[in-house]
């Protein structure tokens, strides 16, 4: 007989073990109380980012020591040998208890990071990385993005040239989110020059405080400096430290952008929620126009959710979704738009002045972040090329 409980048992079971270990969400109070805070990326200091990130490490700590995470990975690496989708079932108990919020690094380690070691990682090198990953004793980042390759990641410039029984690499990495609290960080650099693009690329694990890495913060619109430029000089990597075989890191690389797009769908359902509690609480009847783009949106949310549970269903049956995640992250950054749409046409010229009443000038955050969204993970035009080379047939573009 199984030892897998039943989804509902699972429910269960979370409940009683969050009540004892964590204390319930207050319940909502008066619109107009607490925190009006509808930010797309976090803005702090380094200060701020590390106090946040040493209070979720306490809390994912706790969960992995107890049994509750790392649902999916098998007992020697401290899971339990779960369905994927069990994940999902403990994040709608978790919801209901005042936890810390998860910036973008704990995914990043857990979700997208952890299971490229899986699959590409020596036996040694699961050994040595996914348990501290997993219980984010060590938390990674990714060192993807460069301005000169725009969202060709292919086309990185990033150079690993081999040195004995190890690499140096030198090159220029940006937007990385969570690089000033990041153990490791995931480099994707290009080996030989002289192959078409994704034959010359290879992907290694980058000690962030080893020499020759320096990690200075991008000031944002919004004033925060969520993200960050990682610049590598003559940085030294031990061959050890290089994830899967040379010249494959181009597969290596999708394996982790596929995770990051099936994690992108949830995107934008809390704030495109709370614009829609917005249109319920104005002081005033709204236009029909407006009713018409809070009822759309208000749809949006409903099909969004049908959406994931669509991705969670392709993992119940085995198989890792494919044009459902690049749906879903198109269907989630253009609720985003529309979130920002129907805010605008809400407050009008209350958007733009701090006058200090709550839930107005806070929109700011949104607006200004949204449309980032539509780049990363991917843009929404490689999305859509997706979309159309494996669900159209369409032909694909030459490779240069």
């Amino acid at each position: 007989m199984s030892d897998i409980p039943g989804p509902e048992e699972f429910r269960e079971r979370a409940r009683r073990w969050l009540a004892g270990a964590a204390r319930p969400r207050a319940a909502d109070g008066e619109w107009g109380s607490g925190s009006d805070s509808v930010a797309v990326f976090d803005n702090w200091t380094e200060e701020q980012e590390r106090d946040h990130t040493a209070r979720v490490q306490e809390w994912e700590r706790t969960r992995y020591d107890q049994g509750w995470s790392a649902f999916n990975w098998p007992r020697e690496y401290g899971g339990r040998e779960l369905p994927a989708y069990y994940e999902q079932l403990y994040r709608a108990e978790e919801a209901a208890f005042d936890v810390p919020h998860r910036p973008e690094v704990f995914p990043v380690t857990q979700a997208l990071v952890a299971p490229a070691i899986g699959l590409w990682g020596t036996e040694e090198q699961k050994s040595r990385w996914l348990a501290p990953l997993l219980r984010t004793d060590e938390l990674a980042c990714q060192l993807f993005s460069e301005t000169e390759a725009g969202s060709d990641l292919a086309a990185v410039r990033t150079r690993a040239v081999r040195e004995g029984e190890g690499w140096v690499l030198t090159g220029h990495k940006v937007w990385t989110s969570g690089a000033r609290v990041a153990t490791w960080g995931v480099a994707v650099c290009r080996t030989d020059p002289d192959v078409r693009k994704h034959a010359g690329i290879t992907v290694f694990m980058v000690r962030m405080d080893a020499p020759g890495v320096t990690v200075r913060p991008i000031r944002q619109m919004t004033g925060g400096t969520s993200f960050n430029e990682v610049y590598l000089d003559g940085v030294r990597v031990p061959d050890t430290d290089r994830l899967g075989p040379v010249g494959e890191g181009w597969r290596v690389t999708l394996s982790v952008l596929a995770a990051e797009r099936l994690d992108s769908g949830g995107l934008g359902l809390d704030n495109a929620d709370r614009a829609l509690d917005l249109a319920g609480h104005l002081p005033r009847p709204l236009t029909g126009a407006e009713r018409q783009r809070a009822a759309d949106l208000h749809i949006r949310t409903l099909v969004q959710r049908l959406m994931g549970l669509r991705v969670t269903a392709a993992l119940v049956a085995g198989r890792e979704p494919g044009a459902e995640a690049s749906v879903g992250k198109l269907y989630a950054t253009e609720t985003m738009r529309r979130t920002s749409d129907l805010v605008s046409e809400l407050l009008g010229p209350s958007l733009v002045a701090d006058t200090g009443e709550w839930g107005t000038y806070a929109w700011t955050e949104h607006l200004l972040g949204a449309p980032g969204y539509s780049i990363a993970g991917g843009t929404d035009e490689i999305q859509r090329t997706i979309l159309a080379e494996r669900v159209l047939g369409l032909p694909k573009e030459p490779v240069r």
